[in-house]
């Protein structure tokens, strides 16, 4: 087949792809640049201790998605030890991160929640592939 042929065929599989995106939005995966700064916490709340713990992290949640650098903060409990909170947390780079840890929100949080951790686990990482659902 000519090059021209082919090249043509390539271009409207192109133009339909992305009208079939912007036709249809939150029905197709969205692949994000692998760019960013993910911090993961994983934590032990003492078992009493985590209904508290709940309505803390959710607070302090709902102030750092407020922050200009802050993507996501994404809370979970592991279903097989409920007592098992792993924090998912993107950032547009490291100074942002530095900037929430210094948040009177942040603090405020580490402080009422400190007698209630029983294990802490910190990790940086590096994002290879950020990929979310277009809503």
């Amino acid at each position: 087949m000519p090059k021209s042929y082919l090249l043509c065929r390539a271009s409207v599989g192109f133009f339909v792809g992305a009208l079939l995106i912007v036709a249809f939005p939150g029905r197709y995966a969205v692949a994000q640049s692998a760019t960013g700064y993910v911090n993961t916490v994983d934590l032990d709340i003492i078992p009493d201790q985590m209904p508290k713990f709940i309505e803390l992290a959710k607070e302090n949640g709902a102030g750092s998605i407020q922050e200009p650098g802050c993507r996501e903060f994404n809370i979970l409990a592991l279903e097989s030890k409920p007592n098992h909170v792993f924090i998912y947390e993107v950032y547009d780079n490291e100074a942002a991160l530095m900037a929430h840890l210094s948040t009177d929100h942040f603090k405020k949080f580490i402080a009422a929640t400190a007698n209630m951790i029983s294990a802490r686990n910190v990790k940086v990482m590096s994002p290879i592939s950020l990929n979310a659902k277009a809503r």
